[in-house]
């Protein structure tokens, strides 16, 4: 197997990403069993569910177990040369993010036909995103769209309006960061209610909390916001 350290792109990826901080909704709950399988899955949903959360989450897991794992955002690595994906096969899981982001990019549609080909003969495990469901993505290559069609899909659903707040409170006792329930409160009540801009208020209040040496109060808050 390749050392994923051996291999430098110019992207980055969460090593904090934890399926531990992940919450999974109910409509999600066997969305975390499916991921931890070994089988090849296309995973989709709308923005701002998580799914690259949950690959980046996935190549650290493997990473936890000794095992190789590539992470690919493919709107930032289309913009690249194709080569980037050669001989990459031998690694025991690679992510691939945003694969609709490719459709009539006919040179990199080739390239993850290749690749899944490759795969198949190396073993390496395929997990791709998308923001649409595979019967939605159309690309020019049609050998491409039928052998992704050939892949298990399972949808990410967002995170249900009542159940943010234990979302959020799951993620700072995770990172212990003390948020207590006024603050909890306020939050809720004066941010915007989706969980990506709670979790980046999260790390920035963590961040202001440290470098101020306070705790996490509504005055602290305020000063952020």
């Amino acid at each position: 197997m390749n050392n994923p350290k051996q291999l430098t792109f110019p992207w980055s990826k969460s090593n904090k990403s934890n399926f531990n901080e992940y919450y999974f909704d109910d409509p999600n709950f066997k969305l975390k069993k499916i991921l931890q399988e070994n089988d090849d899955i296309f995973i989709y949903g709308i923005n701002k569910t998580g799914k690259t959360y949950l690959l980046q989450s996935l190549c650290n897991k493997y990473a936890e177990e000794g095992k190789t794992s590539l992470y690919i955002p493919l709107i930032e690595a289309s913009s690249l040369d194709t080569a980037i994906l050669d001989s990459i096969e031998n690694m025991d899981l690679i992510c691939i993010d945003d694969l609709d982001s490719i459709q009539n990019f006919r040179s990199w549609e080739l390239a993850i036909f290749n690749l899944i080909n490759n795969c198949l003969i190396s073993g390496c495990r395929l997990v791709f995103s998308s923001s649409n469901n595979i019967s939605d993505v159309k690309f020019t290559l049609k050998d491409l769209e039928s052998r992704i069609k050939k892949i298990d899909q399972i949808e990410v659903f967002p995170i249900r309006s009542e159940n943010i707040s234990r979302a959020l409170i799951q993620i700072s006792n995770h990172r212990s960061i003390n948020l207590g329930d006024r603050e909890l409160s306020y939050l809720m009540t004066y941010s915007e209610r989706s969980i990506s801009n709670l979790v980046k208020i999260l790390n920035k209040l963590d961040a202001l909390s440290l470098e101020k040496k306070r705790k996490i109060t509504i005055p602290l808050i305020k000063e952020l916001t």
